[in-house]
């Protein structure tokens, strides 16, 4: 692929994140935090362009995380942005910014090295299955990682948000994980591998691609 083909991809997928973090589409209000589906075109992006430009997508993706959760925030805005104070102090915690860039960046990174492994596994004779477990293992990463970094980093601050005891911190957060975490996981899965399947079947996409 031409260095002049691969930026402008780049700035495609740039583009649609963009759009996404700045519309309605891309950050799905849920009162105490914000589900996102924008993760999506990062996990394609890295499948189609490779671990390094979907870096720069996870980049861009975390980005948009810290910039939404500053300008709108919910109530767990302040483990996403230092610029919102942690509740009961006046001030916000740079810890945010790794909870806001890490997963985003490892979203942009592995899915492609995830893909290759199962591609691998069965030999590239189901390349659906291939593209659906990346996608998934994509967006688990995402969750997993963020919820942690909140258990770890904020586990206080997100008690006294949710008024519940300390000891049930960890309880929740797995709560999230599974009832949230997983359903997302699914749909993301299932949006990647449509749209591999759509651009390994068209001819168009396939010189696009190259």
């Amino acid at each position: 692929m031409s260095k002049s083909k691969n930026i402008t991809l780049l700035a495609v997928f740039t583009g649609i994140i963009l759009l996404l973090a700045f519309t309605p589409l891309g950050f799905i209000p849920l009162g105490i935090i914000k589900a996102t589906i924008i993760h999506i075109p990062v996990i394609i992006g890295s499948i189609l362009l490779g671990p390094k430009r979907g870096a720069i997508l996870g980049v861009v993706f975390g980005a948009t995380s810290l910039i939404s959760n500053t300008i709108s925030p919910a109530l767990l805005s302040f483990v996403f942005s230092p610029f919102i104070p942690i509740p009961g102090l006046t001030h916000g915690s740079l810890l945010a910014l790794l909870i806001c860039f890490l997963p985003r960046l490892l979203v942009g990174i592995l899915p492609f090295y995830f893909y290759r492994f199962f591609a691998r596994l069965f030999k590239s004779r189901k390349p659906s299955v291939s593209y659906l477990l990346a996608g998934i293992a994509g967006s688990l990463i995402n969750t997993v990682l963020v919820m942690a970094g909140i258990y770890f980093f904020f586990g206080n601050a997100y008690a006294e948000v949710q008024n519940i005891p300390i000891k049930e911190v960890y309880g929740a957060i797995i709560s999230i994980i599974a009832i949230n975490g997983v359903p997302e996981a699914i749909v993301a899965g299932l949006i990647t591998m449509v749209v591999l399947k759509i651009v390994n079947n068209s001819n168009r996409f396939k010189q696009l691609f190259r």
